[in-house]
């Protein structure tokens, strides 16, 4: 298992990677759930109502390579964590914005690990 997962600096996050990657219903239900935790980490099995463990990984990727999410690895697991601070410093109140915008996404009737049952949607 590595130890380092490399991730942009914070002045070299970019709008249009961040738009991209951001540009998926499940990234943004990914980010929308991180968001509800938190400054708590979550792991990707918490969000395995979203897809199969392959998808996921993906996905959380996606976010990391874009600057939107810091991965941790932590033994087997991988810990997740909004970039808030770093994206607010690069684009003051775009995450807040994707953030309110996500709370449309519908997300399956599924209680993950947390006990979080739809922090998305409103439901």
């Amino acid at each position: 298992m590595t130890d380092f997962l490399e991730h942009p600096l914070s002045e070299d996050i970019t709008l249009p990677a961040v738009l991209t990657a951001l540009g998926d219903e499940t990234r943004l239900a990914i980010i929308a759930i991180l968001a509800c935790n938190g400054e708590k980490a979550m792991t990707c099995g918490q969000f395995l109502q979203l897809g199969s463990k392959t998808a996921i990984s993906y996905h959380v990727a996606k976010l990391r390579e874009a600057g939107v999410i810091h991965v941790r690895p932590d033994g087997t697991r991988r810990l997740l964590t909004l970039r808030r601070d770093d994206l607010e410093g690069r684009f003051p109140g775009f995450l807040d914005s994707v953030i309110a915008s996500a709370a449309s996404i519908q997300l399956p009737d599924a209680q993950d690990s947390t006990g979080m049952q739809d922090a998305v949607g409103g439901r």
